[in-house]
């Protein structure tokens, strides 16, 4: 049986926890001060701990600081006062894996306990982020240690560096991998629509309400929901997204009562978001809470020999038997790519699609070495003309496959490519085929 520690100068709140846990299959060990979980922690190992935030000799920050050098691996959930959110964050940031508010919600507890349990058994490593930089092993490092727990994540980086990629890998890593990775593009939804696309609708709330429908944050519910783009939300889904991370409850448009939501948040934006909190453009109350650690995501220009790494890597993903040459490879070196990862792959797709005798040369990717990124761009132009690019993809790929009735064999005869060169850009541009 898992065994968990639980910390609180209550007996009742101990017998409840020990109970709870008990019908859990889970044995429990109880302290009743900061001194007493000490001890018990020295000389047993706890697969999870449950700890009071005021204890008699001290509180139950100072427990968490102090587990991370001395029982490192173990996850704390800290019981906090009602609305006391300022010292959940600060127990997060601390190294506390969750937090749960008095009154008990000991469905809201089972939850966290069972999340708890999953932390030894998940998956870590960094799979999947190719690199053997100095930035991207520390981001690695960084993806492993923030899995394990669940405070919410904000991934920050220049457009195109991968930080959906990061937000997957952290939702794979950790407890939740069993759950949903829900993503959603903060900018993509229209303003009329947000509040029915997040937190769903009930039939007749109205006009169009043709039935009940549930809402990204609920869709969620036991996994990953990823905001990206989340600068671009208007104020006043600010304020209800906030309440959302703050309560773990959302109510439909048109429903009586809140559900509770158990759905762990990660966020990431181009944008920098301390500068739009000075400028009052987003909300600082939402800012620390969905900040509670920082991931920052490397440019490409920063990662080194990476780049003939991800060019061996996206070659291969595009079923060519093209190669670059040595002119090319040394071109890619120079490159600064202010559309980073993005710009890579439009940057060979195009290559490989235009070259005619299978070696891709320097004048072949069309680089421009002599464009330097000032700091803190985010290559928006680049982005845009990759945008683009995409469109014009999309629509001759769409009209090839209308034209030969969706033989992706045909229509890839069509357009001059391979067929898993088609079924590639088919995935890559999310075409309905």
């Amino acid at each position: 049986m898992p065994l968990a520690l639980v910390v609180d100068d209550e007996p009742d709140i101990r017998e409840l926890l020990t109970l709870t846990l008990g019908r859990m299959d889970i044995e429990t060990e109880t302290a009743a001060d900061v001194s007493g979980a000490k001890a018990l922690l020295d000389k047993r190992r706890f697969d999870l701990c449950l700890t009071d935030m005021r204890l008699p000799d001290g509180d139950g920050l100072e427990l968490v600081e102090w587990m991370q050098s001395h029982a490192a691996g173990v996850p704390v959930a800290v019981i906090t006062a009602h609305g006391n959110i300022e010292t959940a964050v600060q127990a997060l940031k601390l190294g506390a894996f969750d937090f749960v508010s008095k009154p008990l919600d000991l469905g809201n507890l089972r939850s966290i306990v069972s999340n708890a349990l999953k932390v030894e058994a998940a998956d870590s490593g960094g799979s999947g982020l190719l690199g053997e930089s100095t930035v991207i092993e520390a981001l690695r490092d960084m993806i492993d240690r923030v899995a394990r727990s669940q405070a919410p994540v904000h991934i920050a980086g220049e457009s195109g560096t991968g930080k959906e990629l990061v937000a997957r890998l952290i939702h794979e890593q950790g407890p939740r991998a069993d759950g949903p990775f829900v993503p959603v593009n903060c900018g993509a939804i229209p303003s009329e629509l947000m509040e029915s696309e997040f937190f769903g609708h009930r039939k007749g709330s109205f006009t169009g309400a043709v039935s009940d429908k549930t809402g990204l944050v609920e869709s969620a519910e036991g996994g990953t929901l990823f905001l990206d783009e989340i600068a671009d939300l208007p104020l006043a889904m600010q304020v209800k997204l906030l309440r959302v991370i703050q309560e773990k409850t959302v109510r439909a448009v048109g429903a009586a009562s809140e559900t509770a939501v158990d759905a762990r948040i990660l966020s990431a934006t181009h944008k920098n978001l301390a500068e739009m909190v000075r400028n009052q453009e987003f909300r600082e109350d939402l800012f620390y809470r969905i900040n509670v650690i920082e991931l920052r995501v490397p440019a490409l220009r920063d990662r080194g020999n990476d780049v003939l790494m991800l060019a061996d890597h996206i070659m291969q993903k595009l079923g060519t038997s093209a190669r670059l040459d040595d002119s090319a490879r040394q071109a890619l070196l120079k490159y600064p790519f202010p559309g980073n990862v993005r710009e890579l792959e439009n940057m060979l797709e195009r290559a490989v699609t235009l070259c005619a005798t299978g070696v891709i040369g320097e004048a072949d990717l069309n680089v421009r070495s002599d464009t330097t990124p000032q700091p803190g761009t985010t290559a928006g132009a680049v982005g845009d003309l990759g945008d683009q690019v995409e469109d014009v993809q999309r629509q001759a790929i769409v009209e090839a496959l209308e034209k030969t009735r969706y033989n992706k064999t045909a229509a890839a005869k069509l357009l001059g490519l391979t067929f898993r060169q088609l079924r590639y850009r088919i995935k890559k541009l999310g075409i309905d085929a």
